[in-house]
């Protein structure tokens, strides 16, 4: 007979064994995990954070586009803009850039006359930024920025028929010799070099690569995937298609096999890509990237014509360049992504953040916010599932490394204009930190802190670093890295670079667990192009804090 108290001990039985078979349907949740964490820093920087760069001097210049309509931030002392040619507002007083002081938490407006809207940027040696393109009027626009101090009144300089072609949707990168080339944009099958050459009737030169890779209407090789190679060639892929390029000589120079299952990788299906570490302590030189994410071939246009948003891609490849025979070796990753951004942390490892589950890139063309970044090891080739943001990061959202090893993450706004109202994902005008497991107290007794460093390394010769580490140092997990900061925009970090250089000796200096080490500067400017570098101590996978060095 069934009474009341076995209906009891059955139903309790029923509700654990349903709570059991819940929770092991959930992805487990690396212990890791538990020290990783995300903080809001700012509410609201008044601009929407569509391009990000960080700059020497500890700050990050941000800005968006002047077509977005008036900000939420004013420019000061009562500057406006007068611009006949806006789509959105022809006399606009309100900031669309700003400099952010990551050390105070605080930020001040700066201003911007030509539209920026999705334009691209390097850093020269001397640590100016140099930022180009964009649309409207400012599609053939130059742009510097020579970063001072917070309290000082720097601000942008423009040179608004600077550049020899229309560069909206274009990719930069930093030459051996301190130049920039500019890649790409819509509709621009070429690329010219910054500064221009003093030639008479400059108009850049032709690169076919491009007009081969278009797509249709959708084109998906905007914002190629650029970098320099140790062997001072460009690696270049749009769509599906790779290549080795000589520049110099307007020539490929190597061709690789597509990246299988045809789903392509740039704008506006924005997957993303890194380029490995360059691992100067190793008697062979190996070059490697990674493109992960994106979206389908169709996703683009079934999310114009409203037919629906189209599961993002799922796969990484990875590509050993320097390698005889090379092939894609294709990865899965826990989470599809489209607009995801890949930053390199101290550590090497890869972190992938912000972006969306379906749909492209575009205004109102994606769906299913994906909060939660992964971090992955390439060594073990693992991914790791790492905590939830309260924020949705889809369109125009940006990140990048800094300094203390956080990730600064901002921006999103797949509206045309500022939209904050009935709309499912508002325009995100905030700003947040994600802390990865690395800068949790529990790796404190092993965390190395930089006291001095040389502030100028030169190529090919030593250079100094003293640290000191609380309790205790196992020499053979130590290293040393330098990482370029990057200007990141629409899912690809430009410049994103970093070199593990040679270490020569070890010297213990005293009994309060101080050290010298003695490091090689880099080989080569193909290697590691002249400017500034973040300089990481890491030390059985936990790193210091970065300082700053200029490599002349």
């Amino acid at each position: 007979m069934i009474n009341s108290e076995n209906v009891i001990i059955i139903l309790t039985a029923l509700i654990l064994c349903f709570s059991i078979s819940i929770l092991s349907e959930r992805e487990p949740i690396p212990f890791q995990m538990q020290l990783d964490r995300w903080e809001v820093l700012l509410p609201s920087i008044g601009i929407s954070a569509m391009h990000m760069q960080l700059l020497h001097n500890g700050m990050v210049i941000m800005f968006d586009r002047t077509d977005f309509g008036i900000s939420n931030l004013s420019l000061p002392g009562g500057m406006c803009r007068f611009d006949p040619s806006d789509t959105a507002v022809k006399f606009d007083c309100s900031a669309h850039s700003v400099l952010y002081d990551v050390v105070s938490n605080t930020y001040r407006a700066l201003k911007v006359q030509t539209d920026t809207w999705c334009s691209s940027g390097s850093v020269l040696p001397n640590g100016t930024l140099v930022q180009t393109g964009g649309y409207n009027d400012g599609e053939r626009a130059a742009r510097m920025f020579t970063p001072c101090g917070y309290s000082e009144t720097c601000d942008w300089i423009e040179f608004p028929q600077y550049l020899a072609q229309r560069r909206w949707y274009a990719t930069n990168q930093i030459l051996p010799d301190g130049r920039i080339i500019v890649v790409g944009g819509r509709r621009q099958f070429n690329f010219e070099i910054f500064p221009r050459p003093d030639s008479h009737g400059y108009r850049g030169s032709r690169f076919d690569f491009l007009r081969e890779t278009t797509d249709g209407s959708s084109e998906n090789n905007l914002y190629p995937f650029l970098y320099l190679l140790p062997d001072g060639n460009l690696f270049v892929f749009a769509n599906t298609r790779s290549i080795v390029f000589d520049y110099k000589r307007n020539r490929i120079v190597r061709e690789f096999p597509e990246i299988p299952d045809g789903d392509p990788r740039n704008y506006p299906s924005s997957g993303s890509s890194i380029l490995f570490p360059l691992d100067e302590s190793k008697n062979i030189m190996e070059a490697e990237i990674m493109v992960c994410g994106g979206a389908p071939k169709d996703a683009f246009p079934r999310a114009k014509s409203q037919q629906g948003f189209t599961r993002a891609t799922s796969t990484c490849g990875r590509l050993r360049l320097t390698s005889p025979n090379p092939i894609w070796e294709m990865e899965t990753m826990p989470l599809p992504r489209v607009m995801g951004d890949m930053l390199l942390l101290p550590t090497g490892d890869i972190i992938i953040v912000n972006g969306a589950g379906a749909g492209t890139a575009g205004w109102e063309n994606a769906r299913d916010p994906v909060t939660r970044p992964v971090i992955y090891h390439p060594f073990d080739h693992r991914f790791s599932i790492m905590s939830t943001s309260s924020c949705p990061r889809m369109y125009h959202s940006s990140a990048v490394l800094l300094p203390d090893g956080r990730v600064l993450v901002g921006g999103s706004n797949p509206h045309i204009y500022y939209n904050f109202t009935n709309v499912e994902y508002p325009t995100e005008l905030s700003l947040e930190a994600y802390s990865p497991p690395y800068l949790s107290f529990t790796s404190d007794s092993i965390r190395p802190h930089i006291l001095t460093n040389d502030k100028v390394i030169s190529y090919k010769r030593l250079f100094n670093v003293h640290f000191s580490i609380p309790q205790f140092l196992t020499i053979d997990l130590l290293s040393v890295r330098i990482v370029a900061p990057s200007f990141t925009t629409h899912s690809f970090a430009m410049n994103q670079r970093m070199v593990i250089l040679k270490l020569l000796s070890v010297t213990h200096e005293d009994l309060t667990n101080s050290y010298k080490l003695d490091v090689l500067g880099p080989s080569t400017a193909e290697i590691a192009p002249p400017g500034y570098y973040m300089i990481f101590l890491v030390h059985a996978g936990i790193p210091s804090s970065g300082f700053w060095v200029q490599i002349e």
